[in-house]
């Protein structure tokens, strides 16, 4: 199960990897068609403004379309073979799902309690979805019948029909066979989902009523959840979905950003939900508090080599707000100091919070800067100017704390091993090398983690999030352990039973595709 909800969770990022640009792209638009900001430049009849409201508008198309693009993204990382065929089927049967919806909500809707004669939007739990009137289930809706579509893909895209039939086979048999399930799940859904938007109206409320201490929670959570891969689970609702706020935090924060931009108001005061978006603060604020204990503690005569392998992992998780690198250089050496980094993690966060200063910050700089600080500095810089000192001092309680217990407990962190280089090796010395039986001169990454997994015959699936290679193996024990996976270039492997997650960095994606073509040539050779 736990491979699974792993595997799910690495599938998600598939969209959501899009959400960066599009930010950007909002960030921008809406501060050059603010009026407050640009002056009579941006006037709503002037040519300025008419340019830059086209490319807002065009960066409106993601969150515009979340759960379509969560349809059609989810096969990509789940579904076994003929993703691209699966990801059509996905959108073929999401449409017909709400079209069945509609159907029955429009002749039967009083006999479900649902208005369906109501506007959509508000308290009508109604939504637009392709131009089909439906309940409005979110993302939670589009990752269900997806994940409905991919398991009828996985289990019958390959039947074989007699040939007469050969025309209703692959795709087209997953069609039919979804057309027929889908009726049985529309009925449920009229009955069922109006009771789910009734406690998620309840949640939310205890959430918000819950204030500095709900944030708390839900940031020591989202770090605690990291080394699993399961955070994404916990804050993907929240984000992405109308468990807080319509639409989800992200696209909610978007459709504010103009009033926003008027306003000197506390933040916080303007939308208090957004407190829950900030598990970013630690990306920028605590990794290099970390990251400066390390290097401070190294041994002398790895302080260099300390050095060169912080700055990358640190800059990176800055400004993209990815903290897997440098995180995991001490997640299993010492497993309860990233426990007190979720800890503080959480606690500035909610100082922040306290502190009136909420906005979309959970990823790195780039994307704070995108959707909070160009678009609303000129109202709100007094607060940005505050965010930076209580992040700085923050930096400082890192460094304080994570250099105290290092040396305290003598922990073996960046540059205090006693047998293990420091730095990863490069390919070129890693070719100088035999493992496993292969040709030292013609190893390359993707071959070394093949070769560390247990090889081609081990492995079951592989997917990716952001920065892992999410593989599940048939037997553990023909795997190697951490420092392989560091010695061959990569920033380590985290194991939970037969589900290994192999630490690459932001070019995942492109290793994933060579790690599948290998594959398939291996099984081609046998």
């Amino acid at each position: 199960m736990m491979e699974k909800i792993q595997k799910f969770g690495g599938a998600m990022f598939a969209p959501v990897l899009l959400f960066a640009f599009a930010g950007i792209v909002i960030g921008l638009g809406t501060l050059f068609t603010t009026e407050s900001i640009m002056g009579s430049l941006a006037s709503s009849d002037s040519l300025w403004y008419q340019c830059w409201n086209v490319v807002l508008q065009g960066g409106w198309t993601v969150f515009n379309q979340l759960p379509l693009l969560f349809v059609v993204g989810l096969p990509i990382g789940m579904a076994k073979k003929q993703n691209a065929r699966c990801c059509m089927e996905a959108l073929v049967l999401y449409l017909t799902f709400h079209y069945f919806l509609n159907t029955i909500l429009s002749q039967w809707g009083t006999v479900f309690g649902v208005d369906f004669v109501a506007e959509v939007g508000g308290s009508s739990g109604l939504t637009m979805i392709a131009n089909i009137k439906t309940l409005d289930m979110g993302m939670i809706g589009a990752l269900i019948i997806s994940g409905i579509v991919i398991y009828l893909h996985n289990r019958f895209f390959d039947t074989e029909l007699p040939e007469w039939l050969g025309i209703f086979s692959g795709s087209t048999f997953v069609f039919i066979i979804g057309f027929i399930a889908l009726i049985p799940v529309a009925i449920l859904s009229a009955f069922i989902w109006p009771k789910v938007q009734m406690g998620m109206l309840v949640f939310q409320q205890f959430v918000k009523d819950a204030g500095a201490f709900g944030v708390w929670v839900f940031v020591f959570l989202e770090r605690a959840l990291i080394p699993f891969g399961l955070h994404h689970i916990l804050y993907s609702p929240f984000y992405y979905d109308n468990v807080l706020v319509p639409g989800g935090l992200y696209a909610y924060w978007a459709t504010k950003l103009p009033e926003l931009a008027i306003s000197t108001a506390s933040l916080k005061s303007l939308v208090p939900e957004a407190g829950f978006t900030s598990t970013g603060f630690s990306k920028i604020f605590g990794c290099p508090g970390a990251a400066l204990a390390f290097y401070v503690t190294a041994k002398d005569s790895k302080k260099k080599k300390t050095l060169g392998l912080l700055i990358p992992i640190t800059l990176t998780a800055i400004f993209c707000g990815v903290t897997e690198p440098i995180e995991f250089t001490f997640l299993f050496v010492a497993p309860w100091l990233f426990l007190v980094h979720a800890i503080l993690s959480a606690t500035l966060s909610t100082v922040m919070y306290l502190a009136g200063i909420v906005g979309i910050h959970c990823g790195g700089a780039i994307e704070m800067a995108s959707l909070n600080w160009i678009p609303l500095m000129s109202a709100h810089w007094k607060q940005y100017l505050l965010m930076l000192a209580i992040g700085l001092v923050f930096t400082v309680i890192w460094f304080v704390t994570f250099k105290f217990l290092i040396e305290k407990f003598n922990l073996k962190t960046p540059g205090r091993e006693d047998d293990e280089e420091v730095t990863f090796h490069t390919k070129s010395e890693y070719r100088e090398r035999k493992n496993n039986n292969l040709d030292s001169e013609k190893v390359t990454l993707v071959e070394s983690i093949l070769a560390g997994l247990g090889g081609a015959e081990n492995i079951v699936d592989v997917t990716n999030c952001v920065t892992r290679l999410r593989v599940n193996v048939k037997n553990e024990n023909l795997c190697k352990d951490d420092s392989y996976f560091k010695s061959i270039g990569t920033h380590g492997c985290a194991a939970n039973g037969k589900s290994y997650q192999v630490i690459i960095g932001l070019k995942v994606a492109k290793v994933r595709e060579e790690f599948e073509e290998l594959l398939v040539n291996n099984k081609a050779g046998n």
